[in-house]
C-alpha cells in the first residue's frame, strides 16, 4: 500500500507544537507563572513544559522528513536535485536564524533604525525571497519581488549593529537561533537519509552514531571539534523522527497495526527511561546544554504524543478537533515568522496589555490567545497565498 506524501497526524502534532511554541515563546515574558511552565535555568538539573516544546518540533521534522524525500524520489526527481533542495531549504533556515540571533542585541541607535521597522523589513525580505509564488504568476514579477527581497536582506545586513557604543558589533552567527539550529540539523539529517535511501538498518546506524556522540560529548569522553555536528543533540532529535516515521511506512504498509502501537510505545519509554538513566553521568537534565538526558527524555515524550495522535487523528478520524490550528501544520514556518511581525507593529503604535494580563492567570490567558491570534492571522493569509515555502 502506498502512503500518502503527508500524514495528517503529524500535520495535526506540527500544528499543536508550533501552537504551543508561540504560546511559550510569549509566556516567557509573563510575571508570576508556576514554575513548571517556563524555562528551567541552565545549571538546574531540571526542566519545565516549556523546554520540551522545541526538541518536540525538531523529532517532527524527522517525522516529515522520509515523506517529503520520498515524494521528491517518486515524482524522479534526481540524487542532485534533491541534493540542491536540501541545500535551499537548510540555507533558508540557517539564514534566518542567523538574523534572528542578532535581533537580541540589535542598537537602534547605532544602526539609525528603530528596531521594529528593522524587524518588518527583515520579515518582509524573508517573504519577498521564500514565498510560495503562486504558479500563475509570470517568472518576470517572481524573479523581480525575489530579488528585490534579496536586496533587503542585504541592505539590512549591511545596516545592522549591535552591542552599544562603546563596542560596537557586527551580525556574527554567535548560536544560529532556533530556526538555524533547525537548518543545520535538517541539513545533516536529510542528507543522511538521502544516502542511505531510508534503509532501516543504516538510519539507525546513523541515528546510534549520532546519539553516541551527544552522549559522549557530555560524558567528557569526546574531544573532537565536529564542525556544525557539534554535540548532535538536535540532529540525534531529528533522527529520532525520520526512524519513528520509517517504522510507521513500514508497518502502515503491511497493516501491522498491533506490532506498530507496541513499537511507538516501547520506542517512547525506552527513551525517557534512558533520559533518566544517563542523567546522572552526561550532566543531568538541561535544555540549555542539551544533555541526552533532556534529549531522550523529551524526545520519549513527543513519541507518546504522537502515537495518541495517530490514535485521534489516522484512526478515529478526529482532525477536525484541531482544525481551529490547522495552519500551524501547514504553514509552519509562517506562524513562527508572525509574531515578529504582530510584536513590531504593536510597539510601533505603543501598545501596552492590561496589567493584569502581564502576570499570572492573566497573562497566561494572554499568552494562549496571541498564539491563537496568530495562526487565525495566518490562516487568513492562506487564503490570499501568502505562506512561505521552505
Amino acid at each position: 500500500m502506498a502512503l500518502p506524501s503527508r500524514i495528517q497526524s503529524i500535520d495535526v502534532l506540527r500544528a499543536i507544537t508550533m501552537f504551543l511554541m508561540i504560546f511559550v515563546n510569549d509566556v516567557a515574558g509573563v510575571a508570576r507563572i508556576p514554575e513548571w511552565i517556563g524555562h528551567t535555568a541552565a545549571d538546574v538539573d531540571g526542566m519545565g513544559f516549556s523546554d520540551v516544546i522545541f526538541p518536540a518540533f525538531l523529532f517532527i521534522v524527522g517525522l516529515s522528513l522520509p515523506f517529503a524525500i520520498q515524494a521528491r524520489i517518486n515524482k524522479g526527481n534526481s540524487f542532485l536535485a534533491i541534493v540542491w533542495y536540501i541545500l535551499l531549504r537548510s540555507l533558508a533556515l540557517i539564514v534566518m536564524g542567523f538574523f534572528h540571533v542578532n535581533l537580541e542585541s540589535y542598537n537602534s541607535e547605532l544602526t539609525g533604525l528603530a528596531k521594529p521597522v528593522y524587524t518588518l523589513l527583515l520579515t518582509t525580505g524573508f517573504f519577498l525571497v521564500w514565498l510560495d509564488y503562486p504558479k500563475q504568476l509570470s517568472n518576470t514579477k517572481k524573479y523581480s519581488l525575489t530579488a528585490l527581497g534579496i536586496i533587503l536582506i542585504l541592505a539590512m545586513a549591511y545596516l545592522y549593529k549591535g552591542g552599544n557604543a562603546e563596542n560596537p558589533k557586527g551580525l556574527a552567527p554567535h548560536w544560529w537561533g532556533i530556526l538555524g539550529l533547525i537548518g543545520w540539523a535538517y541539513l545533516f539529517t536529510a542528507f543522511t537519509y538521502l544516502i542511505t535511501r531510508g534503509k532501516m538498518l543504516w538510519l539507525l546506524i546513523a541515528f546510534l552514531i549520532y546519539a553516541i556522540i551527544n552522549v559522549t560529548t557530555h560524558m567528557g569522553l569526546l574531544h573532537v571539534n565536529l564542525w556544525r555536528i557539534g554535540d548532535a543533540s538536535s540532529i540525534t532529535l531529528m533522527m529520532g523522527g525520520a526512524v519513528i516515521a520509517t517504522s510507521y511506512q513500514i508497518l502502515a504498509a503491511k497493516r501491522k497495526d498491533t506490532q506498530l502501537w507496541l513499537l511507538l510505545s516501547l520506542a517512547g519509554l525506552s527513551c525517557i527511561v534512558f533520559g533518566f538513566l544517563i542523567r546522572s553521568f552526561a550532566g543531568g537534565i538541561s535544555k540549555i546544554y542539551a544533555t541526552p538526558a533532556w534529549v531522550f527524555i523529551c524526545m520519549g515524550i513527543t513519541i507518546l504524543a504522537f502515537q495518541l495522535t495517530i490514535y485521534l487523528v489516522d484512526v478515529k478520524g478526529r482532525k477536525d478537533w484541531f482544525k481551529w490550528i490547522k495552519p500551524a501544520g501547514t504553514s509552519t514556518l509562517t506562524c513562527y515568522l508572525m509574531p515578529y511581525v504582530v510584536y513590531a507593529i504593536l510597539r510601533l503604535v505603543h501598545f501596552n496589555y492590561p496589567s493584569f494580563l502581564n502576570y499570572g492567570a492573566g497573562g497566561i490567558l494572554r499568552s494562549l490567545l496571541f498564539a491563537f491570534i496568530v495562526i487565525r492571522i495566518v490562516a487568513l493569509m492562506e487564503k490570499y497565498s501568502i505562506r512561505l515555502k521552505v
